[in-house]
């Protein structure tokens, strides 16, 4: 359906420009197409971008009205309607902006700013004129007024089709662009091997067979249109390298892009496909230092008159240490020669100081060690600093580094191949914690250049937008990711849904967040192992009951959703939401049933087979979803998606086991916890009187045959239901809920099932006197870190098991002594007595920096004050499970507590903890998930 889009866009900024006649033009608007005439897009500079940049917008406005518009370097193509675009330096800025009194010189000098303003001339031509203070700041105005005119970032890339309008209108007022926040944002095309690469070497590109120039040209294009100005290209072996082909560094410039490469690779080389062992000998600074720097010399030869962010360093050929250095001193003086080479080489070359050249040395693994261990990096070459590869910055800033001259920034990971498990397949880096980690970056004054590795560029379209979003306006932070995920969704598909499609998102984040799917299989890589049984089993399934039951419900909900959006949106919905929520279900579908059928096949439960059949039908879900993913808009993106990239253990369909009935008869109950020996010998379900709560018994039979269930409770306890029957549709077992209203005496409760009567004791025990923070549930007590808060503590919602954690201030003091820290206090109400294992449970954050630690202290009701510390070291297997789960365990030993009131207090001691609960452990408590 068309429709008319009138848009009102306020001034960023007045210019001090003037309409011909001493006046602005009344109309409270532009029109760009009025209906019956699409307005001409004139461009004006040197080169070929305001070409690029003008037919851009030009498709944009045929794809909306259905009209082509006329696209000329000439002012007499603007008849009477047209968009005039170039930068400060284009001969018909400067001859318009003379003429109707436009001051330029608000924006010399500027760094990819713009400015817009209407114009009347005395041919009664109107004119949108928009003059970038550059290049850029010249695309970025065209690219917002695009985005102003409904087109998607995502419009090709994920085919969100512009709609057809039948009228388009935007502000007339003047409108002045800030500078960007962070000057160099970019993203890392990597691990292509699974899904860029096969896509335009088979699809979108076959000529060349690889990914080329014309696969560069659109991603230059979405570069425009995410605002990214720099570009690390694909770089694995299975790539031909960048400068290969000689048309991609010149259709880099032709757009503007400044090139790097990646952390692993100075001065503008690709060593996995031009760094030639045989031919070249070792890549070993200390024994062949002239080949290597005859090697960057040809390479910055050949690109000076592009516009480059070079890359300076050492490390091995590809992404490993440095070759010949045994010890970090040697470390120091490899690094040093070879750094000394590069910065000679790009002085003599380029004709400049080496401190007049942007440099970026990536302190990334070992190099991040030798850095820490004293080497003095020129202060003009920016530091980037590395996440750990799972989403938690390694280090930043110390007061002195905040100061270099070139500045500091960050290069963060939203795809992942490496130890302890990649994660390639499914975008699942959770917006909340990109957030709370390039927040914090960007309050430590690391502005100077974001690189996100974004692997294949799907399916991380959302989160690939949201850190570039971040990067190109640091206001974003002020906005919570919920609310720009539904911002983005709106854009994507419409107002209506976008509610929806964010609260659907932001689930799908959640459930990933506390594992990914591609951690399911809870092996590891490098080396490969085989995957092992779910964390998420545990002694009796609950918790991978609920995980499949929570996937299934958000499953139906994007199912249910996606039905109601237009056929326009279709496509885009299963690339940007269907594919990856139901995607994921499905893994943890298919491993989950799996494992639970192995455990109920244990207890001799007639439904055991049963999950073995949801697992296959899983897995054919992941193969059906994928082959459809491969067939959109007629084989568009045919071998852009894999779902098992390196085929690694997890991905594999295993063997389908079969289990034999059971030779027992009858029923059985399953307590949470594990599962009941004989039917005399019951856990006890102990409520609190005054606190309402919930608990849950399994019914099962180990026939297969229909088999009648009824339920007394007892008074204070209400049940989803009192009788029901065990049949093939409930896989002969179910799930009995018991709800405690907080009032009533302790008693028993009947369950027959079939010829059996369970009597199920239940305790009421007296609860606190008032309010607690937490109180203790089946042996343990959970505090979420939120329920409270002091001075030294910041919360941040949207992040964290409880939905919302707490972060000890950024500009806190390392290493403070408790005595010094008023602390956050919880109160909690204990129903065991005896000793219990106290944990903190954080986020897997880094210490700031150096100069501060990660440390809190904690203690129980007048004991002492034990201190935690939450720092891993390197690649240990401690910060290996860390990220695999997104928590940080800090076990404070045990405590000796009295049935009741207690108090918990956490301390404080370095910036930056991130905590999320805190956890208090009665022997006999359920064995529940843990990393």
């Amino acid at each position: 359906m068309k429709r008319s889009r009138r848009i009102y866009v306020s001034a960023v900024g007045l210019m001090a420009a003037m309409m011909a006649g001493g006046a602005w033009a009344q109309s409270p608007d532009f029109a760009l197409y009025d209906g019956g005439h699409v307005a001409s897009v004139v461009y004006s500079g040197k080169g070929a971008t305001p070409g690029l940049a003008a037919r851009m917008l030009a498709g944009d406005l045929q794809k909306i009205t259905g009209q082509a518009p006329v696209v000329a370097t000439r002012l007499a193509a603007c008849r009477p309607d047209c968009v005039v675009i170039g930068d400060l330096e284009s001969p018909l800025v400067k001859q318009l902006a003379q003429f109707h009194h436009i001051d330029l010189a608000t924006l010399s000098g500027a760094w990819e700013r713009y400015g817009r303003v209407v114009i009347t001339t005395s041919a009664h031509q109107n004119i949108l004129l928009i003059y970038g203070a550059d290049r850029r700041g010249m695309i970025y105005g065209v690219v917002d007024l695009s985005r102003e005119m409904g087109v998607s970032a995502w419009e090709w890339w994920a085919d969100v089709a512009p709609r057809r309008v039948e009228r388009l209108h935007v502000s007339a007022a003047p409108v002045t662009s800030k500078a960007p926040s962070v000057t160099y944002r970019g993203i890392f095309l990597n691990d292509e091997d699974w899904g860029l690469k096969p896509w335009a070497a088979k699809t979108y590109d076959p000529q060349t067979g690889n990914i080329g120039p014309k696969t560069y040209a659109r991603i230059y294009e979405l570069m425009w249109r995410l605002k990214a100005n720099t570009l690390w290209p694909a770089m694995h072996d299975v790539s031909t390298p960048f400068y290969d082909m000689k048309a991609n560094p010149k259709l880099a410039n032709d757009y503007a892009i400044v090139m790097g490469t990646s952390h692993s690779e100075a001065l503008m080389r690709n060593n996995f496909g031009e760094w030639n062992e045989k031919r070249d000998g070792a890549f070993n600074i200390f024994t062949n230092r002239n080949r290597m720097t005859a090697y960057w010399q040809k390479r910055v030869s050949e690109v000076k008159g592009f516009d480059n962010l070079y890359t300076v360093g050492l490390r091995g050929v590809h992404d490993t240490p440095m070759e010949g250095a045994d010890t970090q001193d040697q470390a120091r003086q490899g690094l040093q020669i070879a750094l000394d080479s590069e910065r000679d080489i790009l002085s003599r070359t380029l004709s400049k100081p080496a401190d007049k050249i942007p440099q970026t040395m990536t302190l990334y693994k070992e190099v991040l060690d030798t850095y820490q261990s004293g080497f003095k990096v020129p202060e003009d070459i920016t530091l980037l600093w590395p996440d750990d590869n799972y989403g938690y910055i390694r280090q930043l800033p110390t007061e002195a580094e905040i100061q270099r001259p070139g500045g500091t920034g960050v290069y963060y990971h939203l795809s992942y191949w490496g130890q302890p498990h990649d994660y390639l397949w499914l975008a699942t880096t959770h917006p909340g914690l990109i957030a709370e980690e390039m927040g914090k970056a960007w309050s430590r004054q690391s502005r100077r250049e974001w690189i996100f590795n974004v692997g294949d560029i799907k399916p991380a379209e959302f989160l690939t937008q949201y850190a570039l979003d971040l990067a190109f306006d640091a206001d974003g932070f002020s906005t919570s990711p919920r609310e720009a995920l539904r911002r983005w969704a709106a854009t994507q598909f419409d107002d209506g849904s976008a509610t929806d499609i964010a609260a659907i998102l932001m689930d799908y984040y959640d459930l990933a967040f506390s594992r990914r799917p591609e951690f399911l299989g809870w092996n590891g890589v490098e080396p490969v192992t085989r995957p092992q049984t779910d964390g998420f089993i545990g002694e009796d399934g609950y918790e991978a009951q609920a995980r499949l039951a929570a996937y299934a419900r958000l499953t139906a909900r994007a199912e249910a959703l996606g039905a109601t959006l237009p056929v326009d949106r279709q496509a885009a919905y299963f690339e940007l939401v269907l594919y990856p929520v139901r995607s994921a279900g499905n893994l943890n579908k298919r491993i989950l049933s799996l494992d639970l059928a192995a455990l109920y096949a244990r207890d001799g439960r007639a439904g055991a087979n049963s999950y073995v059949r949801d697992a296959q039908a899983a897995q054919a879900g992941i193969d059906t979803d994928t082959a459809a993913y491969n067939a959109l808009e007629n084989g568009k993106w045919r071998h852009m998606m894999d779902a098992r990239p390196r085929d690694l253990p997890v991905f594999t369909p295993p063997a389908w086991p079969h289990y034999a009935a059971s030779d027992r008869t009858g029923c059985d109950l399953a307590f949470s916890g594990g599962r009941v020996i004989n039917a005399h010998d019951f856990p006890r379900l102990t409520f609190v009187r005054g606190v309402p709560g919930d608990q849950v018994i399994e019914v099962y039979s180990r026939e297969a045959k229909d088999t009648p269930v009824t339920i007394t409770p007892i008074a204070g306890i209400s049940t989803d239901t009192t009788r029901l029957t065990l049949d093939e549709a409930s896989r002969w077992q179910s799930r009995l809920g018991f709800h405690w209203n907080g009032q009533g005496q302790s008693g028993r409760m009947t369950i027959t099932c079939g010829a059996q009567t369970f009597n199920v004791p239940v305790d009421v025990v007296d609860g606190p006197s008032a309010p607690v923070d937490a109180v203790e549930t089946e042996r343990q007590v959970t505090i979420p870190a939120a329920s409270t808060a002091s001075g030294d503590w910041e919360a941040i919602d949207e992040l964290g098991s409880q939905g919302r954690v707490l972060r000890s201030r950024l500009d806190l003091p390392g290493h403070r002594q408790p005595q010094v820290v008023t602390p956050l206090s919880y109160s909690i109400f204990t129903t065991s007595a005896g000793e219990a294992d106290l944990t903190v449970i954080a986020l897997p954050t880094h210490p700031l920096s150096p100069e501060t630690g990660l440390k809190v202290g904690v203690q129980v009701d007048d004991g002492p004050i034990q201190t935690v510390d939450f720092k891993t070291v390197g690649r240990s297997d401690t910060w290996k499970r860390n990220v695999l789960s997104n928590t940080a365990l800090g076990q404070a030993g045990k405590v000796s507590l009295s049935r009741g009131d207690h108090a918990v207090k956490i301390y404080a001691l370095d910036p930056g903890v991130v905590l999320d609960r805190i956890e208090l452990t009665f022997p006999g408590a359920p064995q529940r998930y843990a990393p």
